[in-house]
């Protein structure tokens, strides 16, 4: 019975491959930080629970020994935070994992990073051979960093990475992506700064089959793999549809995209200004990201392993409302 290691674990990426790793009989470890009240459920489902944070070298390594694959999903993923959170979690936290892992010989790291890391250049469709590109934002910025590192144990050791670039994760479960959208649209102060913005929705099933994929096939390893549903859409059409499955007003609101920036910065200064811990209404990093017309290929996972999104974005969509609709709308909001 093969012995994984998820960190991030309560997450939404990370729970998800908690439960797909049970289901494929495996024995699960979960790094999970203390006090949070998901880690008694994951007990109850068997899994075992390490308690402790990324941060913490020694923790890690003890987390990490006897596992033969470990999936990396611990990261501030928010879109406000000082750097020095990010720094340590994410970059610092990816090293940890990664020298813990060379020190227990992991047969294989899957690293979770983001299709962001490519920056915002739309003159060209996006893959995994186009550099990295810093944003100047904290999230994807950290993200850039910490795959530096994880790469720098592949090249100078040999240590058997794997990276994954989701797009826009969605599905049941989610806690960012759709709730923050919906809680917008719900409470009418969504409003879009480009027309014809787009996003790559990636439906949790298919992220999953890739990452479970990725971490057996052996053409996988010291190689990046890019994953969304095959096809974009529109913010507008996107938002659209969420408005129509909750029974609200589609939104029609556009502003220009220098006045939604602008707004943004002068937030940013404000909130820092009084050390308001709550994120503003709008950021930078929101503006430019749903302000994109970028473009990303998927062509490198069909190619070399034969995966493909198994669920259509039609489908996914379909049963991402369908649990959207079962929660309490008006506490969606959670980042």
């Amino acid at each position: 019975m093969k012995r994984v290691l998820v960190t991030g674990a309560t997450g939404f990426i990370g729970g998800r491959l908690v439960a797909r790793n049970l289901e494929a009989g495996r024995r699960v470890r979960a790094l999970v930080r203390p006090g949070n009240p998901l880690g008694p459920g994951l007990e109850r489902r068997g899994v075992e629970v390490v308690y402790g944070d990324v941060r913490d070298g020694a923790l890690v390594r003890r987390a990490v020994e006897g596992a033969e694959q470990v999936f990396h999903c611990a990261a501030v993923v928010t879109d406000w935070g000082p750097w020095k959170w990010f720094e340590e979690v994410t970059v610092r936290g990816t090293e940890n994992v990664c020298r813990a892992a060379l020190e227990c010989g992991v047969g294989r790291l899957v690293c979770v990073s983001t299709n962001d890391v490519f920056g915002l250049d739309e003159s060209r469709v996006l893959d995994e051979s186009c550099p990295l590109r810093p944003w100047k934002e904290p999230y994807p910025d950290a993200k850039i960093q910490a795959e530096k590192r994880a790469w720098e144990f592949h090249r100078r050791h040999g240590l058997p990475v794997t990276m994954v670039y989701p797009c826009w994760v969605y599905g049941e479960g989610d806690r960012t992506f759709v709730p923050l959208l919906a809680d917008a649209i719900w409470k009418r102060e969504m409003v879009f700064w480009r027309k014809n913005a787009v996003i790559w929705p990636t439906y949790i099933d298919n992220l999953m089959d890739l990452m479970m994929l990725v971490s057996e096939d052996d053409r996988a390893v010291g190689n990046g793999y890019l994953a969304h549903d095959g096809e974009s859409v529109t913010l507008q059409d996107f938002c659209g549809d969420v408005a129509e499955a909750l029974g609200a007003k589609r939104v029609k609101t556009h502003i220009p995209y220098a006045a939604a920036y602008t707004a943004a910065v002068v937030m940013e200064a404000f909130w820092k200004l009084f050390r308001l811990s709550k994120r503003p209404l709008l950021t930078t990093y929101a503006v430019r990201n749903l302000g994109s017309r970028l473009r990303f290929s998927i062509e490198k996972a069909k190619r070399e392993l034969g995966w493909s999104p198994e669920v259509s974005f039609r489908d996914g969509f379909a049963r991402a409302m369908v649990w959207l609709k079962g929660l309490d709308l008006t506490a969606l909001k959670t980042k």
